[in-house]
């Protein structure tokens, strides 16, 4: 189902057993759109519903989640705004497509990881986990949320030209701190994906 409702162009699909409760957000990097992570989403969870919406701000015309002032560098009050905008679509979604909104879990990609992370930090109790390919620290809170218990994956790659291992770390401390349970993983790889992690993200989801 594609539709454009609810201020986000979006793809929801249901899932395949009425008993299945977890629904995966699936946030895309700079340049993706409502597409880009479906397969991903239907390897790591074969039988949950998606969701899957397009970022709302173009940079030179791709789609991203928020603004960034320069490479690494957010637009941290945009970053903000866009956090909570996302936060309560997924609620409107939640009660449009009849999901359980107590058991979303984002998967989330550079631009799209950093966007679940804000919003873990801004709405602490809004999902049931995340994981996060490629992310680093979106901002410093005033206040540390209370993510206690939720368990988050990260994966970062060693070799990665936009994303340092330290900026990644950051992030995992961060959360830690708020004491969320956090899975962090170091793959052989750059910017793009592996199907090493793929697997390490799957095993994960079976286990929360």
């Amino acid at each position: 189902m594609i539709s454009e409702t609810e201020e986000f162009i979006h793809r929801f699909v249901p899932a395949k057993e009425e008993t299945k409760s977890l629904t995966l957000l699936l946030l895309h990097g700079t340049g993706g759109d409502e597409n880009d992570l479906l397969p991903l989403g239907r390897r790591l969870a074969p039988d949950a519903a998606l969701l899957s919406p397009r970022g709302r701000v173009l940079e030179n015309g791709a789609p991203r989640f928020f603004r960034r002032l320069a490479e690494g560098v957010f637009d941290e009050a945009d970053l903000k705004f866009r956090a909570n905008e996302l936060a309560d679509f997924v609620g409107r979604a939640a009660g449009r497509y009849r999901f359980d909104k107590s058991h979303v879990v984002a998967i989330g990609y550079s631009n799209g990881a950093n966007i679940a992370s804000a919003m873990m930090l801004l709405r602490p109790r809004l999902l049931r986990g995340a994981a996060l390919f490629r992310p680093m620290r979106p901002f410093v809170p005033e206040q540390m949320p209370d993510l206690s218990g939720v368990p988050i994956f990260i994966a970062a790659g060693r070799f990665d030209p936009v994303i340092s291992s330290e900026a990644t770390e950051d992030l995992v401390t961060l959360l830690r701190d708020a004491e969320a349970v956090v899975s962090a993983y170091s793959v052989a790889a750059g910017h793009n994906l592996t199907g090493d992690e793929m697997e390490q993200a799957r095993a994960w989801l079976l286990s929360i």
